[in-house]
């Protein structure tokens, strides 16, 4: 990645399973070979740590803001709660949001996601070489 200044990623994803929390950190490893820093929840947050509720809230909130964009994982019969909600706030602040969607599963015959999430994002990838692509041309 070519500029002076790296693009901060926000890497939206859900965070309560091994596996999951192994597919996030591949990703996050891909975006930051790329050049990007990223701010993923689980390198923040751990299982052992005591944190409290607000504290995370608050946190995940000021790394939105702090922000260029936001890469979201969207894996799943539905989207993660905390992701959607992630994205609605990058959304109100014009933040770019580009979703990462491996799943085979199908949301509907219409959708790949719920309609209010796939009109939020620029688009909607398959790998992560995709999301590098829609990064660099969004950014």
């Amino acid at each position: 990645m070519s500029g002076v200044e790296r693009t901060k990623i926000f890497l939206a994803a859900p965070l309560f399973s091994e596996a999951e929390r192994k597919f996030n950190s591949r990703i996050a490893r891909k975006l930051r070979k790329d050049g990007h820093v990223v701010w993923l929840a689980q390198e923040t947050f751990t299982r052992e740590a005591t944190h409290e509720h607000k504290e995370i809230y608050e946190t995940s909130l000021s790394m939105l803001k702090e922000s260029n964009a936001v890469v979201a994982v969207l894996d799943g019969p539905t989207v993660d709660a905390g992701v959607a909600y992630e994205m609605g706030f990058a959304k109100a602040l014009n933040k770019p949001i580009i979703g990462l969607r491996t799943d085979l599963r199908v949301f509907s015959k219409v959708h790949e996601v719920n309609l209010m999430l796939e009109i939020s994002l620029i688009k909607i990838c398959r790998n992560v070489d995709e999301v590098l692509s829609a990064l660099a041309s969004v950014i």
